[in-house]
């Protein structure tokens, strides 16, 4: 025999064994299957029902309801569907910080003064026709906090920019080079496709944006608090379906009927199908709650589930709540969840908000903003800055600051300007 044939051979043998190992993996199971549904006449079992059979007689599982276990995707859409348009900590948690942030004014600096006119503050305040400055910043925070990128588009006549858009990052796609680094990014809206140069042409920076928070496993996208809470959300998510699920069957845990006549026989394949859908159309429902059951001879009806305090239901899903705030950042006491008692007062969790989640980004987003509409306004040393004397939430950090500033003698009075933050006399 040849080399060649040999070869072939041998690959036929194994591809043969493989098929007869997986022939026999799938008789296996059609023989359990038949098995756990009473008989070679009898269907399988589906998720949620159960029919167990032996030589006392058998039973007939009633569950609540409630679906297969599963994760979230991790995509932009799956986590956007799952956090923050069905779960309400995620939804108040973007919403807080989003809105926070974009309620921050903006000051435009070129080294140390303050320039109170400029086309950039004007596009700032009304960067498109659809909206103005503050629903903009609201868009960019909320898309960091979901995906971990957000994207910014300049677009003009003639080199100059008359409008800035934010891009949705599901639709956004990085092309790199062959350094690694981004080349282009690709942006998608239906079947158009528009390829967009990630670098400028010199003079001037690209026209699009991107702001990425960190990842620790990737160069060019960020990473967001969202994904890394995902465990948090699917158990929240969860605990609320099961709860729903609850209420819809009457609001009690699920039990089975249990068969057990006088001459040890079994339920023929008919009548577990009609005790099942007895079961399914008078007893099932929020609106059949406390309709007495009637049961035949040799049925007997056994709880079999956990109540929601054995299984310490409602400091499960507050925990989840907990890890989903913790995630972006939000104290638990501005989201009204309990147990949480890090901070003395809701002043001290407001103010560490303000402090720990909201000023960093609010303060990376006009960082790279600013730097970004002074390098297409040929003026690089513009700078913008948070005008954090106009924040409500720091008042009293402030307040305290002009007390100790005001009664230092030790300063001068274009020193105390500069320590308050408004530069020295000219």
């Amino acid at each position: 025999m040849t080399p060649l044939r040999r070869g072939f051979c041998c690959q036929h043998d194994a591809w043969r064994a493989v098929i007869d190992a997986a022939e026999t993996i799938m008789s296996l199971k059609t023989r359990i299957a038949d098995w756990l549904g009473g008989g070679s006449g009898a269907r399988a079992a589906a998720p949620g029902e159960r029919k167990g059979v032996g030589s006392a007689g058998g039973a007939l599982v009633f569950s609540g309801g409630g679906d297969p276990g599963g994760w979230s995707e991790r995509g932009y859409e799956g986590l956007a569907r799952a956090g923050f348009m069905q779960n309400p900590v995620v939804y108040r948690s973007v919403r807080l910080i989003a809105e926070t942030a974009a309620a921050i004014p903006m000051l435009l600096y070129e080294g140390s003064r303050e320039i109170t006119a400029h086309p950039i503050l004007d596009l700032l305040r009304r960067p498109n026709l659809a909206s103005d400055g503050q629903s903009l910043t609201e868009t960019l925070c909320g898309h960091l906090l979901l995906s971990g990128n957000a994207y910014l588009e300049a677009t003009g006549i003639d080199g100059e920019i008359r409008a800035l858009h934010a891009l949705r990052p599901d639709r956004v796609r990085i092309v790199e080079g062959s350094d690694g680094w981004p080349e282009a990014y690709e942006y998608r809206a239906g079947h158009a496709v528009r390829r967009i140069a990630a670098e400028g042409n010199g003079e001037r920076p690209a026209t699009l944006l991107h702001v990425r928070l960190f990842h620790p496993l990737a160069e060019t996208a960020g990473y967001s608090p969202l994904a890394a809470a995902q465990t948090a959300l699917d158990l929240h998510n969860a605990a609320s379906r099961w709860n729903k699920a609850l209420l819809d069957n009457s609001a009690r845990p699920s039990g089975a009927l249990v068969y057990q006549p006088a001459d040890g026989g079994n339920l023929a394949p008919e009548q577990f199908d009609r005790l099942k859908a007895e079961l399914e159309s008078g007893y099932a429902g929020a609106a059949r709650a406390g309709r007495p059951m009637l049961l035949e001879g040799g049925l007997d009806w056994k709880a079999m589930a956990l109540s929601p305090k054995d299984m310490d239901f409602i400091e499960a899903r507050n925990g989840a709540a907990r890890d989903i705030a913790l995630a972006f950042g939000v104290p638990p006491m501005l989201l009204g969840i309990p147990g949480d008692l890090t901070y003395a007062n809701y002043a001290e969790a407001n103010r560490a908000f303000f402090r720990l989640t909201v000023l960093p980004l609010a303060g990376r987003l006009a960082g790279a903003i600013g730097d970004w509409l002074g390098g297409h306004f040929g003026a690089p040393d513009l700078r913008l800055a948070q005008d954090l004397d106009r924040v409500e939430g720091l008042s009293a950090e402030r307040e305290a600051l002009w007390a100790r500033v005001g009664t230092a003698d030790f300063l001068s009075r274009s020193e105390k300007r500069e320590a308050v933050g408004y530069g020295a006399e000219g």
